[in-house]
C-alpha cells in the first residue's frame, strides 16, 4: 500500500463520513489491500477478499465521488476483512 492509497484509507475511516473521496481512489485502495474486483451489470462491481463474503457497490455517476452512504458501506467491508488505518 503506498502513500495514495494510506491517504485514502483515513478518509474513509474520517469522522463525520466525507463525501469527497473519489471512487476509483477506493477501487485501487481494495486492488491494492488484496481483493478481487470482478464487473456485474451495469455500473456494479463485486468487491471480494479471502475469507469475507463478497460486496456489491454501483460506481457512482454522473459524478466521481462517492456518497455517505457508500464510503459507510466500504468501511464495513475493510473493518470485516480486517484493514483499518
Amino acid at each position: 500500500m503506498n502513500k495514495s492509497h494510506r491517504k485514502t484509507l483515513i478518509k474513509i475511516f474520517q469522522n463525520p463520513v466525507l463525501v469527497d473521496i473519489l471512487w476509483k481512489d477506493i477501487e485501487s485502495l481494495f486492488v491494492a489491500t488484496g481483493a478481487k474486483i470482478s464487473e456485474g451489470k451495469g455500473s456494479r462491481i463485486r468487491v471480494k477478499y479471502i475469507g469475507v463474503p463478497p460486496a456489491v457497490f454501483h460506481r457512482p455517476y454522473p459524478r466521481p465521488e462517492t456518497d455517505k452512504g457508500a464510503v459507510k458501506s466500504v468501511r464495513r467491508l475493510l473493518i470485516y476483512a480486517n484493514i483499518v488505518p
